[in-house]
Formats: C-alpha cells, sequence, structure tokens
C-alpha cells in the first residue's frame, strides 16, 4: 500500500493549500536535521518534503487524490495522455 500524503502533514484528505503549507512548515520544523538529531530525522523529513512537494502541484495532487500514490498503475485521464507526477 502506497504512503498516506496527508497523514503524513497530520491532514485529513482534501485540506486547502493553506492547511497543506502550514502542516508542512510544522513538521518540518520539527523533523529538520539541523533541528532534531533523534534517529530517524532525517528520513521523516524528506518523508514529509515528499509529501509537500505531491500535495502543493495541482496536478500532482489531483493524480494522488484519484489514483494513490502510485498513479502510474491508475488508468486517470492525465497520467493517459502523459503527465507525469
Amino acid at each position: 500500500m502506497g504512503k498516506d500524503y496527508y497523514r503524513i502533514l497530520g491532514l485529513a484528505k482534501g485540506a486547502s493549500d493553506e492547511e497543506i503549507k502550514k502542516a508542512y512548515r510544522k513538521q518540518a520544523l520539527r523533523f529538520h536535521p539541523d533541528k532534531n538529531k533523534s534517529a530517524g530525522a532525517e528520513d521523516k523529513f524528506k518523508e514529509i518534503a515528499e509529501a509537500y512537494d505531491v500535495l502543493s502541484d495541482a496536478k500532482k495532487k489531483d493524480i494522488y487524490d484519484r489514483c494513490g500514490e502510485d498513479g502510474k498503475s491508475c488508468h486517470c485521464p492525465a497520467i493517459d495522455k502523459g503527465i507525469d507526477r
């Protein structure tokens, strides 16, 4: 099963752009490797950045919302037209 980018950022599906941005900033500050030296913080930070990369881009978010993390296995019109994630 793919990653749940909304869960990673602590959001419900359908969150607004402003909510996504606010949640990203909060989580990024919490897990940034310069501020958090605990084991796994860097990996968590990368996961948070990946979630934000998808959810902050309208095209990527639309594909993710309809098809999940692995949008390429889904027959979405945007993917069928060759739009990459």
